[in-house]
């Protein structure tokens, strides 16, 4: 029965720090290199920078992603509702002709960049990324304020951005 418990706490605890809130990106993240529309690359830190000053919502999602897809109306309604906010998209689509008619598409209105290598590529694994939609919310110096928000947690998102503004 010992042994039972033990393994319990310890199974948990594990989960627990998993899922651990962060306060800024890895060094491996900030190094990444990710796509602009234009076909150029541009380092995740360049991006970031780019927001500095401004409260900023990332999605991480794909076109081809059901669940991205069917959040994409809450999406436009934060938008809408949060307008001096910046929203950046990183797509993880495999192709980018899709990626691009994805952006089209749903008239995604933010910055867009795209990371080659999917979800379990070296961006996805900097990022913990483990579901898609992702959303990070970045206050106005760049902190971290929410990590892993996924597309049930829309009335956390939307509160937090009340408490930016």
């Amino acid at each position: 029965m010992k042994k039972i418990a033990l393994c319990s706490i310890v199974l948990i605890s594990l989960f627990a720090f998993t899922y651990t809130q962060k306060s800024e990106f890895s060094k491996t993240s900030l190094s990444k290199k990710l796509i602009t529309p234009e076909n150029k690359t541009i380092s995740f830190k360049k991006i970031l920078k780019k927001h500095t000053g401004k409260v900023t919502v990332i999605e991480v999602w794909a076109s081809w992603c059901g669940d991205c897809v069917k959040a994409m109306p809450k999406v436009k309604e934060m938008q809408a509702n949060n307008p001096n906010v910046d929203y950046v998209f990183i797509s993880m689509d495999k192709a980018f002709d899709k990626w691009q008619a994805g952006i089209e598409k749903h008239e995604l209105k933010g910055d867009h960049y795209w990371a080659t290598d999917g979800m379990k590529g070296e961006f996805g694994t900097s990022i913990d990324l483990d579901w898609i939609p992702r959303y990070i919310i970045l206050d106005k110096n760049g902190n971290i304020v929410i990590y892993r928000a996924i597309e049930t947690d829309f009335d956390k998102i939307n509160e937090q951005l009340k408490k930016l503004k």
